[in-house]
């Protein structure tokens, strides 16, 4: 068994977010997302296949959902499920440090 650590050092910040898988099986993906600046474009939203739990573990990050009109702030320990096909975006990401999300994209049986 080998030990890792969410917070093991950070990829030096790029233009991309960094997604780092996890684990993974046929209904379940949790991965390690790492943001540095990055937002969702202007003119896209998320709308996934499948049910996303998120928490943020470091930084911070506004999250706008389409059928809100208010950008939802995240701090370190703030979590949301977010069900398949909600569309979603994310309106910026800190730029002083690494936000750090813990991603679990799931499937019901």
């Amino acid at each position: 068994m080998k030990i890792e650590n969410i917070f093991k050092p950070l990829i030096t910040p790029t233009t991309d977010e960094v997604f780092e898988k996890l684990l993974s099986t046929s209904h379940l993906t949790v991965e390690r997302i790492v943001s540095t600046g990055q937002a969702t474009p202007a003119d896209e939203w998320y709308d996934q296949e499948q049910d996303e739990w998120i928490i943020l573990l470091s930084g911070s990050a506004g999250l706008l959902f389409e059928t809100e009109n208010i950008v939802q702030v995240l701090h370190p320990g703030d979590y949301v499920h977010i069900p398949a096909h909600q569309r979603h975006r994310v309106e910026w990401t800190d730029l002083s440090q690494p936000t750090v999300w813990l991603a679990v994209h799931y499937q019901h049986e």
